[in-house]
């Protein structure tokens, strides 16, 4: 079980939040789906609720903020959120959220890139984001799927030191990204999104049976969006929650 105790490098994915307009039900949604269980923080945080694979949190739920659509949120690490805060704004995006200290967790801010994908910035405090990975209920990859992928590359090259490679049979316009030479995700355009999709990140969640865990989700009330296939990476596929929110289910690399 890939598991992680120390803070993530800077520019790292480290933690993904969904905001929900259901709490019950969006805990018995995910924890069918992806085997989670979960651990509510409490009325001081909002119920904000860590969801957890054997005892180590690998992403949290929360109730959407009046105005706020569901959704996910996607965190990059940084080990100073105040400078980076800064290099978004001097480098085309914008900080839509200042940064702010969580109590005993951390330091976050919230902020758009230079395509207007959303993302977030986490500084580890007691909390480094997720403690599990590439294992099922765990993230396994995440995309950057961008309006505008050369202003986007370009972005995070500056604001995080994120570095490319092209990767062999996916369209032109899709790379890796990497930190401090380790592959840690995707970056490109729409990938067949709808006309008028913004800019976005996509969690992909690793799960033990991709076929059954789609049949999960149907029977859950998620809709599916591309069934799953087959592909040089992995079996995997698309779904949304019974709220709207779009992710990835992966069954791992052939032969990990």
């Amino acid at each position: 079980m890939p598991t992680r105790d120390t803070a993530w490098p800077a520019g790292t994915p480290c933690w993904v939040d969904l905001a929900v307009p259901d709490l019950p039900a969006a805990t018995a949604f995910y924890g069918a789906v992806l085997g989670w269980e979960f651990v509510d923080t409490g009325e001081e945080f909002g119920h904000y609720t860590l969801a957890q694979v054997g005892g180590r949190s690998a992403a949290a739920i929360a109730p959407v903020q009046p105005g706020q659509p569901p959704g996910s949120t996607l965190y990059l690490a940084s080990d100073d959120v105040d400078a980076t805060a800064k290099l978004v704004a001097e480098h085309g995006g914008t900080v839509a959220v200042a940064p702010f200290d969580v109590p005993g967790t951390g330091r976050m801010g919230v902020a758009f890139d230079a395509a207007g994908g959303a993302f977030g910035i986490w500084q580890a405090g007691g909390m480094i984001g997720a403690e599990i990975y590439n294992e099922p209920g765990s993230l396994i990859w995440e995309d950057a799927r961008l309006t505008d992928p050369a202003a986007g590359q370009a972005f995070y090259a500056t604001v995080f030191g994120h570095t490319f490679g092209a990767v062999p049979g996916a369209p032109d316009d899709y790379v890796t990204f990497a930190v401090d030479g380790e592959i840690a995700g995707g970056m490109g355009g729409m990938m067949g999104a709808p006309e008028g999709t913004p800019s976005h990140w996509l969690p992909y969640f690793m799960v033990a049976d991709v076929d059954a865990a789609f049949a999960v989700v149907e029977r859950g009330g998620g809709t599916v969006l591309m069934a799953p296939e087959d592909t040089p990476f992995g079996r995997m596929g698309a779904v949304t929650d019974p709220f709207g929110t779009v992710l990835a289910l992966h069954g791992g690399m052939p032969g990990a």
